[in-house]
């Protein structure tokens, strides 16, 4: 009931830092500091969350750190999201010289495998990409006999559609020297481990058969 509460606050507190930054139309500077500072404040979240795990190696210990650091980590990295979006509509230097369809492909085709990994990891992990219903199974089938990390790999490509679309060159720069290595940080220092606190060896035994990130056949 406690962790119900916990998600239910989560959920309301992100959703409301998210509208009323939609609703603030703040400088390219502030917009600018915040896209950075919502993509780095996360990285020493991580390393705590996981000195936090190692005290105490326990599923049931876990479940309720995972909870707190979903939430403090995607509550700013939303918020970097939507100020480096602001950000890239105005800048109108270094822009690419692409056109626009080009990113609504790739949103579109992103967004669809996004909505088809949600599906599989509830069938298949029965549970949610995110803190209000984490998995209770290891999802090895579909997409994720593929890769371990469909999802990431869904949203990244959406985001890069999203910068190609703004036609930012700026926007690109950030999702690959500050998100990326930020997202990488995540599930290698905290997300790994925490599967591996939950689910034991039969995630093991699933890591090391599968990529982490770019698809290709799983190892038998």
């Amino acid at each position: 009931m406690l962790l119900t509460i916990i998600n239910i606050l989560g959920i309301l507190i992100a959703w409301g830092v998210w509208l009323w930054l939609v609703g603030r139309p703040f400088s390219p500077s502030f917009s600018l500091t915040l896209a950075l500072g919502g993509s780095l404040i996360p990285i020493p979240l991580v390393f705590f969350g996981r000195w936090l795990l190692d005290r105490q190696p326990s599923p049931w210990r876990a479940v309720w750190v995972t909870t707190f650091v979903h939430y403090l980590i995607v509550t700013p990295l939303g918020a970097a999201i939507i100020e480096a979006s602001r950000y890239a509509q105005n800048r109108h230097a270094w822009l690419l010289p692409l056109p626009e369809w080009l990113g609504l492909g790739i949103m579109l085709v992103s967004g669809v495998m996004l909505i088809l990994v949600i599906f599989n990891l509830a069938l298949k992990g029965l549970g949610a990409p995110f803190a209000i219903a984490l998995t209770r199974v290891v999802a090895t089938d579909w997409m994720y006999a593929w890769t371990r990390n469909p999802m990431i790999l869904s949203g990244f490509a959406f985001l890069v559609g999203l910068g190609l679309w703004l036609q930012s060159s700026l926007f690109i720069l950030w999702l690959l020297m500050v998100v990326s290595p930020a997202i990488l940080i995540f599930l290698r220092v905290y997300e790994e481990r925490e599967l591996e606190i939950r689910f034991g060896k039969t995630y093991l035994d699933y890591k090391a058969q599968t990529p982490m990130l770019w698809p290709g056949r799983p190892k038998t």
